[in-house]
């Protein structure tokens, strides 16, 4: 077997954990491998070490490329030896161009001046390469996330890359630009790239990558020359069978607790459109309430503006809670009168990433820990403590930066937030996204639990599985719109997708068939 990496025995400690645990992975030449676990198996600790983020020394183990030892102090020294490792939070700088961002450190220079001319042109020819048009002085922050992705990899293209390293590559993007991304991996393989493909959507896996390694709790439990069927590899990832992977509700709806009417909303973003029209709705104490939708379809912009006015401004409709006016007008307001918002966006708008679990859990509630005005030590400890235990966070201790925590970790840290501000009606937005098959079935368990406790829940989510797995109820909304309401146990797919098609002006293209749209929502 040509094995272009392999890695032996690799163990890395931090401070109270081991993170690695005598992992060894195995590269074949010209393949895509899959690299596959739960949040905190130990798979960006490891691609970390090999692209050396985590240097030489601070490591047990041994890395052989291309057949021989390297020891690798930084970045650099594993990009010049054609490793190239793309993150999950991209590293562009969205006010300079793609020329710019593509050559940043890596600048072409005449006499100590840069190039421009050669830049834009070096551009312009790795652009083509990975399917992109654009022209190479378009600023990054005015292009999307799938296009973002591919001048990532066009950046690694231009430090001739032979070993490409990808962490969920796929986590933000649509179907469409996922298939477009996977279309190019394949692309690169042809050329004789190699690539690691750290993600937990199994589905996309299946359809590109040759082999597949599983990490669980820091050790590699299995490797497969070959891929292997996707309820194998969830049974090896959490050392368990899951073939009920939401928990089993008895749901006790009670009465009308939130009821929404006429809600429009403007969309800052366009001045030719609404991005809410006349939505009305009504939310029972108990029960799940799901939202369904393709992507721009306004799901995410109704909730942000019912919480607080986070998103647009308000035109018309009212918010009613147990029968009597609600203002919503800010989030304060919003929150005294029971609301709370779970961002799907965890990373930039519900987290301190920075700082750790304690200082975190609090922030939307700190009342709850002052005394006369000023924070309470003792009482912020015991309250982070409290959930650590309670919401299960995987964590040394409540003094963990959540910067270093797996992304269902930071997750549960998100909605332990929010349930110390003792909500009555709380809206998930992409609860799960971005986290594996082990931790989601632990945040359906919490839905279930808080809705048996009385609480009102508002899921908003793209994977439609996962709708009609944990919801009593299914709202869908097309093109700011609410096109269609249906109990969740006369729901199916394909029930949805015709309501969208038949209601909508973006999906009436005659190529899209309803099984195509409804492949972006069939991911683990």
């Amino acid at each position: 077997m040509d094995s272009i990496l392999e890695m032996r025995g690799i163990t890395k400690t931090f401070p109270g954990v081991k993170a690695l645990d005598n992992v060894n992975l195995n590269v074949r030449r010209g393949e895509i491998r899959a690299l596959v676990g739960e949040n905190g198996a130990g798979k960006s600790t490891l691609m970390k070490v090999l692209s050396g983020v985590y240097p030489h020394g601070s490591y047990e183990g041994e890395i052989l490329f291309n057949g021989a030892p390297v020891a690798f102090n930084g970045i650099h020294d594993s990009e010049a030896k054609g490793i190239v490792i793309i993150h999950q939070e991209l590293a562009l700088v969205p006010q300079m161009s793609i020329a710019e961002n593509i050559f940043l450190g890596n600048e072409i220079a005449r006499r100590g001046v840069i190039d421009r001319h050669e830049t834009n042109h070096r551009t312009a020819e790795l652009l083509a390469k990975v399917g992109l048009r654009e022209s190479p002085e378009t600023k990054v922050g005015d292009l999307g996330m799938g296009k973002q992705q591919l001048i990532e990899i066009a950046k690694a293209l231009s430090k001739k890359v032979s070993l490409l390293i990808l962490d969920e590559p796929t986590s933000s993007l649509n179907e469409k630009d996922s298939d477009a991304l996977l279309t190019l991996l394949d692309e690169l393989r042809g050329q004789g790239i190699t690539a690691i493909m750290i993600s937990h959507k199994l589905n996309e896996l299946s359809k590109i990558a040759d082999s597949v390694t599983v990490l669980r709790d820091g050790s590699t439990v299995a490797s497969h020359e070959g891929m292997i069927p996707e309820d194998q590899i969830v049974r090896e990832m959490v050392g368990r069978s899951m073939e009920n992977r939401y928990p089993e509700r008895d749901p006790k709806i009670g009465e009308v607790i939130m009821e929404v009417r006429d809600w429009t909303v403007s969309d800052p973003n366009r001045f030719d459109r609404n991005a809410v029209e006349n939505v009305s709705f009504t939310l029972h104490r108990g029960e799940v309430l799901g939202f369904a939708g393709l992507m721009g379809a306004g799901r995410t912009e109704l909730a942000m503006s019912i919480f607080g006015g986070s998103f647009g401004k308000r035109l018309s409709g009212s918010v009613t809670i147990d029968g009597r006016s609600a203002d919503v007008s800010t989030i304060p307001r919003a929150i005294a009168a029971g609301l709370a918002y779970v961002t799907e966006d965890r990373k930039s708008l519900g987290l301190v990433l920075d700082d750790n679990i304690r200082r975190n859990i609090p922030l939307a509630n700190l009342p709850g820990i002052a005394d006369r005005g000023v924070v309470n030590r003792r009482v912020e400890q015991t309250v982070a403590e409290d959930y650590r235990k309670r919401i299960n966070i995987k964590a040394p201790s409540i003094e963990a930066r959540t910067v270093n925590l797996s992304g269902g970790n930071q997750q549960k840290v998100v909605l332990s937030k929010w349930l110390f501000a003792g909500p009555e009606i709380l809206i998930l937005d992409e609860p799960t996204r971005g986290i594996d098959v082990g931790a989601k079935y632990e945040i359906y368990t919490i839905i279930r639990d808080l809705a048996a406790a009385g609480k009102a829940i508002i899921v908003i989510s793209s994977e439609m599985p996962e709708l009609l797995g944990v919801t009593d109820r299914i709202c869908i909304m097309n093109e700011g719109h609410l096109v269609g309401e249906m109990p969740t146990s006369e729901a199916s797919q394909e029930k949805i997708m015709s309501i969208i098609i038949k209601t909508g002006h973006n999906v009436t293209d005659p190529d899209i068939r309803p099984e195509d749209l409804m492949e972006e929502n069939a991911d683990v």
